[in-house]
């Protein structure tokens, strides 16, 4: 402040032919002892103030800062405070006549936030002074992070009358949790105790965010415990400018040229063991010899390359100077706006006129720096610096960037972390969910602990940390990873595969078989086993079931709108063509034996060849009017089942009208069902070979069948519910050609001696 005001009184452009005068108070840190100095210079108490001071510099503390501003406000007393931070400052309504020059720790926060959502750390830990500056800080930072994904894990306060317990229950914290960054907003002495605890018990591998309280203490950095617990450690500092002139100012300060020193003295008494005058401090030291100089003395004090909360006492004195320069000006008489009111004499000024330029001033520092006031505040700047080893073992400080405002400048490059190299520490509650799954939140604990759930059969999710899985479009899927959805693949029981080769080669046997009956009866059409069980309707029938296993054919292949179509006609007419064989079969069985009773010869003229041929066309043309009227009205059609799971989609024969298809399956039904009960009532008819019997099991075996069809062809998944209508259509072929033919054909090579019409006659 001296340095400064001898600089101003040099100047011959600020305040021309006017010299600043100070007078300096040591408060002691204590806010009462500053309030009692700052009344008393105010008010003129003091010998020296006369008259009383107009403006103080001072509030080192933002709680010292508040309780002057509130009691010089009144007064409208400006109080410019350097080192003062807390956010509450900024309230003209509250604090009218305060400035300063340190900047208000919302930037600061916000810059550390900043910085942890660039390096990614979820998992934030913090210990804080337990008053206003470290909890506004924390409540700051948790502010910055709300709807980040960044979470503040724990929160330890240091009490300055408890300092080793509290200390001591932060290092457990830090040591049984998770977390590998830990934001620091206290004063270093506290910080200290803190790295002795964590020295203790071993804890050296964490990332320290450091506030600008002591992001700069050379008492830390030079502490061997620090070197071991606190390498790397990133943090924010008041910026640092140079002032040209300090360092041989200070280096050229003598007590024998302030004998009213008694600071320098002290401090000369200490570094060099001797006395500077007669007044001793310590009456155990000898005089010095005069020729003992600050120019080869290296320490804190004559350290003058990192200029920080001085430059902030520099503008501050430089911010005064420049109000009373505007408030002694003079306007131009000759501007007609001029007003000569305003012009005020060195010895009649005016706090509330001082107060009014001060919050207007604005100028460019002597480093060419544009300065002024917004509100209470000035433009933020910090510097962002990073403890680094040398390669003697000791920590040094690095600038690795800076912050304007609410911008963040950094050069990743420089950093060196706390793992000793360039890569960045990872601090995360749970390790980031990976693409194809999705963010699932853990009851009762906070968003950056979570479990990565995979996304669903059908549900993709692109990027990391996704919070819900997306839904493929309907012809997309999947795929493995469950990272992009790709085209579905169409499927289809088709010739190439073992289910269909050999669904295949059962239809062709049965076709060959039944050629081979048809062939044998066709052989022995002359004799009476043949004849006996009509001939012409056991051809046809015959015939209708080649064409039951021929049509299962058409269900396999890719569908086409041909084979839709076809499929269920040629199924739904060649069965009922097969049962309706059946059922006039049974029904001249019925009414031979009926016509064989007296008075009853006329039955057998109704159901005669015509008459049976009739009726098998009959049943039959029904079948194909509604199956005509089906095919006409709302065929099936190939279309892709996308409501089935899965990479593969079936591409099947849609069913767009259920009644026609249940009025073709009923229909079969019908005729299957009045067959079983009529060759059940035929079933104890006095022939020696019955054919009643074997169309009663034959029918059994048919209706089986196909009752269990309709569950297991609904329960059936894509291709396979095809291969269950195939699978029924062969297996009741099957039943009846080997039911009805089997035992015929048996006696007719086998048993040639009982193919005779006395056999078949006997009783």
């Amino acid at each position: 402040m001296i340095f400064t005001l001898d600089e101003i009184n040099r100047s011959l452009t600020l305040l021309p032919g006017v010299k600043l005068g100070y007078h300096i108070h040591d408060s002691c840190a204590l806010p009462a002892w500053a309030l009692q100095a700052a009344l008393s210079q105010v008010s003129g108490d003091t010998p020296s103030c006369d008259p009383p001071i107009p403006l103080i510099i001072g509030g080192d503390s933002s709680i010292t800062a508040q309780i002057l501003s509130r009691i010089l406000s009144p007064l409208s007393v400006p109080l410019v405070s350097y080192t003062a931070s807390c956010p509450c400052l900024s309230d003209r309504q509250q604090h009218p006549s305060f400035f300063r020059t340190m900047a208000s720790d919302i930037y600061q926060v916000q810059a550390i936030v900043q910085l942890a959502i660039k390096f990614k750390w979820t998992w934030v830990g913090a210990v804080a002074a337990n008053n206003d500056y470290g909890l506004n800080a924390v409540k700051m930072f948790q502010e910055g992070i709300r709807g980040t994904g960044l979470c503040l894990a724990f929160v330890e306060t240091f009490q300055r009358e408890t300092i080793v317990s509290d200390a001591r229950r932060a290092a457990l914290t830090i040591q049984a949790s998770t977390v590998k960054v830990i934001l620091v907003f206290t004063w270093y002495t506290d910080v200290m105790e803190l790295f002795l605890q964590l020295a203790k018990i071993n804890v050296t591998d964490r990332q320290f965010l450091a506030s600008e309280a002591w992001s700069t203490s050379s008492d830390l950095l030079q502490e061997p415990v620090t070197q071991k617990v606190a390498s790397g450690v990133l943090g924010v500092a008041i910026r640092s400018s140079f002032l040209p002139g300090f360092a041989s100012y200070i280096r050229n300060l003598n007590p024998s040229l302030r004998p009213d020193d008694k600071i320098l003295k002290e401090f000369w008494e200490k570094q060099f063991l001797c006395s500077p005058g007669v007044t001793t401090l310590s009456a155990s030291l000898p005089p010095c010899n005069g020729s003992e100089s600050l120019s080869q003395v290296h320490n804190l004090f004559t350290d003058t390359s990192q200029l920080r909360v001085t430059y902030n006492v520099y503008l501050a004195v430089y911010a005064a100077a420049h109000a009373l320069h505007t408030l002694f000006s003079c306007p131009d008489i000759n501007n007609p706006s001029g007003n000569n009111s305003t012009c005020s004499l060195p010895n009649q000024i005016s706090p509330r006129e001082l107060l009014q330029h001060l919050s207007k001033v604005k100028f460019t520092t002597p480093q060419g720096e544009l300065f002024y006031f917004q509100g209470a505040d000035i433009t933020a700047k910090y510097d962002l610096l990073n403890w680094q080893k040398t390669p003697e073992g000791q920590l040094k400080i690095a600038l690795i960037g800076h912050v304007d405002g609410f911008d963040v400048h950094l050069n990743e490059t420089a950093i060196q972390w706390s793992t000793g190299s360039n890569q960045v520490p990872v601090s995360v509650c749970s390790e980031s969910c990976p693409p194809g799954t999705r963010v699932a939140t853990r009851k009762g604990e906070p968003i950056c602990c979570f479990d990565c759930i995979p996304c669903a059969d059908g549900e993709i999710s692109n990027k990391s940390d996704s919070l819900q899985c997306d839904r493929c479009p309907s012809e997309f899927w999947s795929n493995s990873e469950r990272t992009v959805c790709i085209i579905r693949q169409l499927d289809f029981l088709s010739y190439d595969e073992t289910l269909g080769i050999t669904l295949t080669a059962i239809a062709v046997s049965g076709v060959t078989v039944t050629m081979a009956v048809f062939a044998v009866f066709i052989y022995y059409r002359q004799t009476p086993m043949v004849r006996a069980n009509n001939s012409e309707l056991s051809f046809l029938l015959l015939l209708s079931l080649k064409l039951c296993f021929l049509c299962s054919l058409v269900f396999i292949g890719r569908p086409a709108v041909w084979s839709c179509r076809f499929q269920q006609a040629a199924f739904g007419i060649s069965f009922v063509l097969s049962v309706s064989c059946l059922q006039v079969k049974t029904m001249v069985v019925l009414a031979a034996f009926r016509s064989a009773r007296p008075g009853a010869e006329a039955l057998m003229k109704w159901f005669g060849p015509v008459q049976q041929r009739g009726s098998v066309c009959l049943f039959t043309s029904i079948q194909v009017i509604i199956c005509v009227i089906w095919l006409s009205v709302s065929p099936p059609v190939p279309q892709p089942d996308f409501e089935v799971s899965g990479l593969k989609v079936t591409l099947k024969c849609a069913m767009n009208s259920v009644v026609g298809f249940s009025l073709v399956l009923g229909y079969i039904g019908l005729l299957g069902c009045t067959s079983l009960l009529l060759a059940f009532l035929a079933r104890k008819l006095p022939d020696n070979f019955n054919e009643a019997k074997l169309i009663t099991f034959s029918m059994l075996i048919f209706c089986a069948v196909w009752v269990g069809f309709v569950p297991a062809y609904v329960s059936s998944p894509g291709k396979y519910a095809v291969a269950v209508e195939i699978f029924a259509i062969l297996a009741s072929s099957y039943g009846l050609l080997f039911c009805i033919f089997a035992p015929k054909c048996f006696i007719i090579l086998l048993r040639p001696e009982k193919n005779t019409k006395k056999h078949l006659m006997s009783r």
